[in-house]
């Protein structure tokens, strides 16, 4: 009798620590799924607050071309009042944009670049680049005019005529104006010749995505 008492008594303690065990066991999970619970929220705030925080640079990326834009635009007029504009912003941009445009360096560049004849016949070109095998020839304009447009061919002739060491070289044509109206623009990419006008980082391409310039 006492032997069977001793085991009821060893049933009932194993079973008591059974218990135990799985009461501490619950409380551990409890105490896990609350953390997880409270890490999820914690994610679920720090993603709240990265998204606010890409939203903030996004308005403030936007913000800062708006004023980079802005500030070249005033830039740009204060030059065209001082008659600077080609020296300030034009001149500058070509190799960049030639690089983008034609993915070449540019090797001279002139600005203002003055030739006279024989014959006493003087022209001024307002920017010239030149690359290895191409002249960029550049004709800046206060307000670009469909005028502009059809007479520029006049100042590829006047070129060539003026620098007879380049009358085989191919030749691309580039307008630039702080005041470019959209049928003015579409009208000079029909006519092959890249446009520029103010942007982020001083003067820009303005034609269409995929252009490709005429070669005269």
């Amino acid at each position: 009798m006492t032997e069977i008492v001793e085991r009821v008594s060893a049933l009932e303690e194993a079973l008591m620590r059974l218990v135990y065990a799985q009461f501490n066991t619950e409380i551990e999970l409890q105490k896990l799924t609350k953390g997880m619970a409270d890490f999820k929220n914690e994610m679920k705030d720090f993603k709240d607050e990265m998204a606010d925080f890409k939203g903030e640079m996004k308005d403030f990326k936007e913000e800062s071309r708006s004023n980079n834009r802005e500030m070249n635009k005033r830039w740009g007029e204060l030059a065209n009042k001082m008659g600077t504009l080609v020296e300030d912003l034009v001149a500058p941009s070509l190799p960049r944009i030639v690089r983008e445009v034609l993915g070449q360096d540019v090797v001279d560049m002139a600005d203002r670049r003055k030739r006279k004849l024989a014959d006493g016949r003087v022209r001024e070109f307002d920017a010239l680049a030149f690359t290895a095998d191409t002249v960029c020839l550049n004709s800046t304009k206060s307000t670009l005019r469909s005028a502009d447009v059809d007479g520029f061919a006049q100042e590829v002739a006047a070129f060539r005529v003026f620098f007879p060491e380049h009358a085989a070289t191919p030749i691309v044509g580039i307008l630039s104006s702080l005041y470019i109206d959209p049928s003015v623009l579409t009208f000079a990419e029909r006519q092959g010749l890249l446009v520029l006008g103010v942007g982020d980082q001083l003067m820009e391409v303005k034609n269409s995505a995929g252009f490709v310039p005429k070669r005269w």
